[in-house]
């Protein structure tokens, strides 16, 4: 024992192992930054509710809304359908309900989480706005409705485009930041403003430039649309998800405002004649019951269900 030195057991890291430790520490901060980031980014998605059949039932119903509540303002209050219209009514209609969409999804970006009530009034005043603005730009401008909706789908289709090259991907469950909830709140304000345009073709008489469908033609056509659409979905044919949503998203539009035109026009153009005001009450409130009744969650960013996995 005496002959053995205490100090010669000790080992002295050399400057390279402690560049090689050091190194290797920040390294493993780095990863842990990253996932704290990654997990932070795909728990973010609280804004954006799941895509299951009671939103799409609520999404019919709040296009429908939109179409009556639009038309409320425009037609009757600002009597654009009557002998002596407001002059620019169209417009002052589309103004009105902008300000209110970009007030709510300035509210909505600012949200910490998902807000059921928060989310389908942003959704409401989008369909509101975009009736307004496809009135404007079919009847208003003059271009007609081939003229509008060819316009009005150039501009989904860019802004899917701008969307895409920026970020990567439109996936609607990969909606995580501020940046990500503009371009989403956009392309949804221009889907439901050719949606609206689409149906407001397909139900007019021939003699007006429309299809000559009527109001309940046009509508088994887009509810055939959507049907189509979601037996692709359900029997697993090889078709992008991200695709079918947005189509439907589109469908459902031109859906909601046939049955919405067909409950305010009058009986002489093939409607109920009912109230406009009074059918966009009915609405609200059974929205509003179905937003109580109806299972209300955030949807599910994909690094979660890989993580899940």
């Amino acid at each position: 024992m005496s002959g053995i030195n205490p100090a010669a057991s000790i080992t002295v890291p050399t400057a390279a192992a402690r560049l090689d430790c050091r190194e290797a520490l920040l390294h493993g901060a780095r990863m842990t930054s990253d996932m704290n980031e990654a997990r932070q980014w795909t728990d973010a998605l609280t804004k954006v509710p799941a895509v299951t059949l009671g939103f799409w039932i609520i999404k019919v119903l709040a296009t429908t809304l939109g179409e009556t509540g639009g038309d409320s303002v425009t037609m009757s209050w600002l009597g654009e359908t009557t002998p002596n219209p407001v002059f620019g009514g169209y417009l002052i209609g589309t103004a009105i309900f902008g300000v209110l969409l970009v007030a709510l999804v300035f509210a909505q970006i600012r949200a910490h989480k998902f807000n059921p009530w928060l989310y389908w009034a942003t959704i409401v005043a989008s369909t509101t706005c975009g009736t307004t603005l496809a009135d404007f730009a079919d009847r208003s401008l003059g271009i007609g409705y081939p003229g509008g909706s060819l316009v009005l789908l150039a501009c989904v289709l860019l802004s899917l485009f701008a969307w895409h090259r920026v970020l990567g991907t439109v996936n609607v469950n990969t909606v995580t930041s501020p940046r990500q909830e503009i371009f989403y709140w956009i392309t949804i304000t221009f889907s439901q403003t050719l949606g609206t345009a689409l149906g407001d073709w397909a139900a007019d008489d021939t003699s007006e430039g429309g299809w000559g469908l009527g109001y309940g033609g046009g509508a088994l056509v887009f509810g055939a649309g959507l049907l189509v659409l979601a037996i692709l979905y359900l029997t697993g044919r090889k078709v992008n998800h991200v695709f079918l949503f947005w189509a439907a998203f589109i469908l459902t539009r031109p859906l909601g405002a046939t049955v919405g035109d067909f409950l305010d026009k009058p009986v002489a153009s093939g409607g109920l004649d009912l109230s406009r005001p009074i059918a966009s009450a009915v609405m609200a409130a059974v929205i509003i019951l179905l937003i109580v009744i109806l299972p209300q969650r955030a949807g599910r960013h994909p690094g979660q269900a890989e993580a899940a996995a």
